[in-house]
């Protein structure tokens, strides 16, 4: 009976560790076209790719890929990955998320014309008054083709909680349960083991 209980107590530790395994093996996708690849936020537009970095220097000390934590001054840096980017133009413009974008001077809340940038960076320094649903553009031309990416965003709702954080106390009470039950199907009448 003792090794029916320790082997049915190390089935549910093995099947939360796996839960668990497989909640962080996946890769992280962001949004539109940003992407978390071997810990460095990617941005893609068509063939090509530039390194997406943000940060809130009044207010938050981490980096951020995707959604921007908190309303306020806002940094980002856009550095090109290829070399082949550095004679095109780009063009930077964040709008509203109106689900429409028939009208873009109307719904744009910051935009960098299109320009040739040989440094191969570019800053974008904007301070975001209030929390939203937002869409970032950044356009690509002067080689075959025009290419756009489109990634929307969010201004203003925190940081996303941890899946660790919501899966530990998720887990530990699915394993007291299950030991609760083992020791009472075990223990029928209610008598403690000698």
């Amino acid at each position: 009976m003792l090794v029916e209980r320790i082997a049915t107590i190390k089935q549910i530790v093995i099947m939360a560790i796996v839960a668990v395994t497989v909640m962080f093996t996946s890769q992280v996708q962001a949004h539109g076209g940003l992407a978390l690849a071997d810990d460095m936020c990617i941005l893609t537009i068509g063939p090509y790719r530039m390194h997406f970095t943000g940060y809130q220097p009044l207010s938050q000390e981490e980096e951020f890929c995707e959604d921007i934590p908190e309303i306020g001054k806002t940094v980002i840096a856009l550095d090109y990955i290829q070399e082949e980017l550095r004679p095109l133009t780009t063009e930077v413009r964040i709008i509203r998320d109106t689900g429409s974008e028939a009208n873009l001077d109307e719904i744009t809340v910051f935009h960098i014309p299109p320009k040739v940038y040989p440094t191969a960076s570019i800053t974008i320094d904007h301070t975001f008054p209030e929390k939203g649903k937002f869409v970032g553009l950044v356009t690509v031309t002067g080689g075959p083709q025009e290419y756009v990416s489109r990634f929307p965003f969010s201004v203003g709702e925190g940081r996303p909680t941890s899946k660790i954080v919501i899966i530990a106390p998720i887990v530990l009470v699915l394993a007291g349960v299950a030991f609760f039950f083992m020791r009472r199907k075990n223990n029928p009448d209610g008598a403690s083991p000698a």
